[in-house]
Formats: C-alpha cells, structure tokens, sequence
C-alpha cells in the first residue's frame, strides 16, 4: 500500500464533485442549529479500506501519538506528513472554501475580528506566518476499551473553527460501542451533550472550539469539546480533516 494509490481512478469522484454534490443549505442550516452536521457517503467502501490500510505504515506520518501516555484517552493516532494522502489533500481543499463562509458568519456574530480567506492555500500561508507549519491531518486507531476523552484541537494561535471526521469503519460490523461525542457549555447552564450517529463513510463537520447561539439579547459564545465514547468490541479507524496547521 502507497501512499499514492489513493489517487487512482477507481478511487472515484474527485474531491470537489464529491463535495459539491452535498446539500450544502441543508448542512450549514444544520451547523448553525447545532454546531456539527453529517456528510453522508463522502468516502466509499474501498476507499475507507485504503485510508484505514495506510496506518501501519510510519512512512506516512510525522508522529505517533499513544493516548494514555498523555492522558487524553485509550487508542492512539497519527499526523500525516506532507505531502498529504492525495484524497485528504483533496477534500481539506474542496471542504475549506465551503466552511470559510460559515467561519466568517460565527465570527461576525461573536464579535470575533479574525476573518478567513476564500482559498485554503492563502489560509495555510497566514498559519505558517505564525509558525505553524505541521501538517494537522490525522489518521485515529481505536481497539476494545479504548476511547478519546473530550477536548479541542488547537495547535497555535491561528485556529479555523470548523473541522471534519470520517468515519472508515463499519459500526456493528467491524466495532461497536465508539460513538462520536460533542459537547456543548452554554453560560450559566448545564452542558448539553450530542451523539452523532455516523456509517462507515461518513464525515461529520463540527465546531474545534466556539460557535455562536442566538439567544434573547442576541448572539452568545458556546465552547465545545468532541470525544469518542468507550469502544465495546472490534476496530475503529478515523480520518480527521483539520484545516489550520501546527506549531
């Protein structure tokens, strides 16, 4: 398995036709309600094997990082180095211009200045101004017991607000248990918890760390964690889209 075979044409549609062909009112409708929204199907089947194949294989990746050692969880993950997996590539490009209108909008009603540019390259050349050059694309591992406790994934002072999660293994076939966890802490109120049913394939987009709710004086800011409940049975394997690198 290569790196480069996840760019043949049985791989299938590119990335923009894939992305494209979403319900993009129905998603951002459903990201402003509730701060995550679910792409269906983004990946095939064989697509998901080949992603999920390349994790044994360190030449892909800048680190390994064993959850327990630093208390984020049970499980473990990798960062890809650059250059990314040409369908990762793909989709971080494709998904980008479409959230940058969203991120905008939050910021807007936050009262947040930081605005974000159409193109994905022109927002990675602003993070690796700020010294943030990694590349922040991950491939996740998870096996019975184990799970990913809430947190966000802020790597530097330049942080985009939304990323993606595609799920590349089939619930109840190849693991049970590992549902994907968001959280939301709302000002003086108790913290609301979603679980976000997903099929191998999926790609659930969410909110890294606030999101704005509209309440009776206005827009507030609500902080948000995701996390991975316990894995009951099986093998989980995940692809995280990050858009902002690292320092």
């Amino acid at each position: 398995m290569t790196i480069h075979s996840l760019n043949t044409k049985r791989a299938s549609r590119s990335a923009e036709s894939r992305v494209a062909a979403q319900d993009w009112r129905a998603l951002v409708s459903e990201l402003n309600a509730q701060g995550c929204a679910v792409m269906p199907g983004l990946l095939s089947a064989e697509e998901c094997a080949e992603m999920a194949a390349l994790y044994p294989h360190q030449e892909h990746f800048r680190s390994h990082v064993v959850m327990a050692r630093h208390g984020f969880g049970k499980g473990e993950y990798r960062y890809f180095r650059y250059p990314l997996p040409d369908l990762v590539e793909g989709l971080r490009t494709a998904l980008y211009p479409r959230l940058a209108g969203v991120a905008n909008d939050w910021n807007e009603k936050m009262g947040v200045a930081q605005r974000y540019p159409a193109e994905h390259a022109a927002f990675l050349k602003c993070c690796h101004d700020e010294g943030q050059t990694k590349p922040t694309p991950l491939l996740l591992q998870y096996g019975p017991g184990d799970f990913n406790c809430l947190h966000q994934d802020l790597y530097g002072a330049l942080a985009f607000p939304l990323q993606v999660a595609i799920l590349l293994s089939e619930p109840g076939e190849d693991f049970t248990g590992g549902e994907f966890v968001l959280t939301e802490q709302r000002p003086r109120m108790q913290s609301r918890a979603e679980v976000v049913p997903l099929k191998r394939g999926d790609a659930v987009i969410f909110a890294v760390h606030n999101r704005p709710v509209e309440g009776s004086r206005g827009y507030y800011r609500v902080n948000l964690r995701h996390g991975v409940s316990r894995l009951r049975s099986g093998r989980r394997h995940t692809v995280g889209i990050i858009f902002h690198d690292a320092m």
